[in-house]
């Protein structure tokens, strides 16, 4: 007989609310949910197919998704915004959440469960745009982004990020023992701050940004670094899901980077992103 732990996510703004995930315990189906809300109503493609519109929920194991990696895209229906594009991974007997806020100050938040080999673990792990935002776990400070959490305690908690500059974005979230909640944050600018710095462009020097790329999960738990563009070549390091690095260079299928260690290498675009 199958059983289903319900988890609803609703999103108000500002304050989103994931209360929970679904479990398919069901291991024979292969595949998982997914959930994709919007602001304002937007179109769905899975790796540029029409699935539906938002809210759209894929949650009935008779209609679940296939597990692998997707490019999800929301195409609002409204307003000038821009598509949205970003890869996912639909995870056996688990429920992923997507959420869009478009306009001026766009946001947003991906979360996936991901089993782990011990069923006694339980874990967060927490990934913004942008990165080093300051993260609390039930008001208690715990870091900066790209961060780990292990031995969380299974129960429901409030997660909040904050950044200078940026719109304070909270999740409430439901930590489940021998699982991974991975949650990818995008905060939203902060429109005053914004407008001061558009004011003060013209007469205070811009430093140059350095373009960075995410690391994102892979089957092994972590990625090959190749001294040249080819599966082919030498590996001459190891980077993990989280990581934060600098990106040199690019060609098609393949990053340059900088490793912490000052040296550069190339890794496949198919598992980072750019930030």
């Amino acid at each position: 007989m199958k059983k289903l732990l319900f988890y609803t996510a609703p999103f108000f703004g500002v304050l989103a609310i994931f209360a929970g995930v679904v479990l398919f315990l069901n291991q024979n189906l292969g595949k998982g949910a997914l959930q994709v809300t919007s602001v304002p109503k937007s179109q769905v493609y899975l790796n540029g197919q029409l699935i539906g519109e938002t809210p759209l929920s894929k949650r009935d194991p008779k209609d679940g998704i296939p597990i692998g990696n997707y490019r999800i895209r929301l195409v609002p229906k409204e307003g000038n915004s821009k598509s949205y594009d970003e890869q996912i991974t639909i995870n056996k007997s688990t429920l992923t959440v997507v959420d869009r806020t478009f306009g001026e100050s766009a946001s947003g938040s991906v979360i996936t469960l991901t089993p782990l080999s011990n069923k006694k673990e339980t874990e967060v792990m927490v990934i913004s745009f942008p990165d080093k935002t300051n993260i609390f776990l039930d008001n208690n400070p715990e870091g900066k982004t790209p961060i780990l959490l292990k031995n969380v305690t299974e129960s429901d908690h409030e997660l909040k990020l904050a950044k200078e500059g940026y719109l304070d974005k909270t999740l409430r979230i439901r930590a489940t023992s021998g699982f991974r909640l991975k949650s990818v944050v995008f905060l939203s600018v902060n429109p005053n701050v914004a407008s001061f710095s558009a004011q003060t462009s013209l007469s205070v020097p811009q430093t140059p940004k350095v373009a960075k790329v995410t690391i994102l999960d892979t089957p092994t738990g972590f990625l090959r670094v190749r001294a040249d563009s080819s599966i082919a070549s030498l590996e001459i390091g190891r980077v993990s899901p989280g990581d934060s690095l600098e990106l040199v260079g690019e060609k098609e299928g393949w990053f340059e980077i900088k490793m912490t260690n000052g040296k550069t290498g190339w890794i496949s675009s198919q598992y980072a992103r750019k930030e």
